[in-house]
């Protein structure tokens, strides 16, 4: 018997506990939702490297999309539940999902057992300049003074730009018309500069540059708190939607059933890498801010996406399938 694991045994025969004893020992797979390029697959390369380097064992991204990350999410939720495959989970197939489908392959918050955010990355409430208003409030004037006026784009049903915009719309009574593309964010950013469409939350990649550059106007962000890069633009929570608070999300979860020594040690890493520099800057590249929390944390906090997001996609009537 390695002594390793002879050590373990004394320890826990006297008591003590034996802290991630054995793992790991072999290779790690990190599944991702979403292809290679994506922000999931970011996100997962980086921590692959990291955990690679500190463990001596291979750690190989698995990139498997499809059904709006649900095969991918089916996949560790079906496997062993040993901690040798985890999941990039995101605000998709950890929250929104059950609701836009009307049959999931897995059970959205029993078959997991989450480890750590790892990045969150807040939308950008953006409108073509000739919108005649500089606030949100007068935006919400000027959108209850002439109801469906509005119009909106988003990468599809059930995206998160199309589940702010709904948000939004709920809370503040504005009516607003959706337009879905299925061109991504480059279309519909495209038609909001050529005025075919009056506003867009949108990820901070595409729509920043043309902020810079006057050809869009920006509003207001989407987060709790203000990003110091951008100390001019108030939070929409601030500028006069109360509690208005949407971000995309990533974390890391196992398969239900995991052992807690290997949820811990699997956190320690993890937060460890997600504190460093350099995964500051290269998350900043996808518009990504590291971040990280304890394994109750994430899981209360996936609760109340789910909640959430439930009561939009249900008064709303969304459905993808």
């Amino acid at each position: 018997m390695p002594i390793k694991r002879v050590v373990c045994a004394c320890l826990m025969l006297i008591g003590l506990p034996c802290f991630g004893a054995g793992y790991p020992e072999k290779a790690i797979r990190i599944v991702t939702p979403f292809p290679a390029g994506s922000v999931t697959d970011l996100i997962a390369r980086p921590i692959a490297a990291k955990l690679t380097e500190a463990w001596g064992q291979p750690v190989i991204v698995d990139n498997r999309g499809g059904a709006g990350g649900n095969i991918a999410a089916e996949a560790v939720a079906k496997s062993a539940p040993d901690g040798y495959t985890l999941l990039i989970g995101s605000t998709g197939p950890n929250a929104v999902n059950a609701s836009l489908y009307a049959k999931m392959p897995y059970d959205t918050l029993r078959a997991f057992a989450p480890i750590t955010l790892a990045a969150t990355a807040y939308l950008m409430l953006v409108v073509h300049p000739s919108m005649p208003v500089k606030s949100v409030k007068e935006l919400i004037a000027l959108g209850k003074s002439q109801p469906g006026r509005f119009t909106f784009g988003s990468s599809g049903n059930g995206s998160t730009p199309h589940l702010a915009g709904e948000l939004f719309s709920s809370m503040t009574g504005v009516s607003m018309i959706h337009v879905p593309y299925k061109g991504g964010s480059i279309q519909y950013t495209i038609d909001l500069i050529t005025g075919r469409l009056d506003l867009l939350f949108a990820s901070v990649l595409p729509v920043s540059p043309h902020v810079k550059t006057g050809r869009l106007k920006l509003l207001a962000i989407s987060a709790d708190t203000r990003d110091s890069s951008l100390p001019d633009a108030p939070t929409l929570s601030e500028a006069g939607v109360p509690g208005f608070d949407v971000r995309s999300w990533y974390g890391l979860l196992a398969a239900a059933g995991t052992p807690q020594s290997t949820i811990d040690k699997l956190h320690a890493e993890l937060v460890k890498i997600l504190a460093l520099p350099e995964i500051k800057t290269q998350y900043a590249t996808g518009g990504l801010i590291p971040t990280s929390n304890s394994p109750a944390e994430f899981s209360a906090y996936i609760k109340r996406e789910f909640d959430k997001w439930a009561k939009v996609v249900g008064a709303v009537g969304i459905r993808v399938d």
